[in-house]
């Protein structure tokens, strides 16, 4: 939660109301936690690749939240 509000500027109620939001949402959804060893409390690790063609032509995308203060990485099929 600190590397959201030491970063923002909050200038109302709405605008802290949407900022939270999308912070209990990336936290809960998208941001590995150690605890549970990388992955998110609602969402599980995805399995490995093990198979080299494969790593080879690995496609991430990164989509910024809250005008860049976080970050969301995901695969592309």
């Amino acid at each position: 939660m600190a590397e959201l509000l030491d970063r923002t500027l909050i200038w109302n109620e709405a605008h802290l109301l949407h900022a939270l939001r999308e912070y209990e949402q990336f936290d809960n959804h998208h941001r590995p936690h150690r605890t549970l060893e990388g992955a998110a409390p609602l969402r599980p690790l995805p399995a490995p690749i093990v198979q080299p063609n494969r790593l080879a032509h690995l496609d991430v995308r990164r989509r910024d939240r809250l005008s860049g203060i976080l970050h969301e990485y995901h695969h592309v099929a």
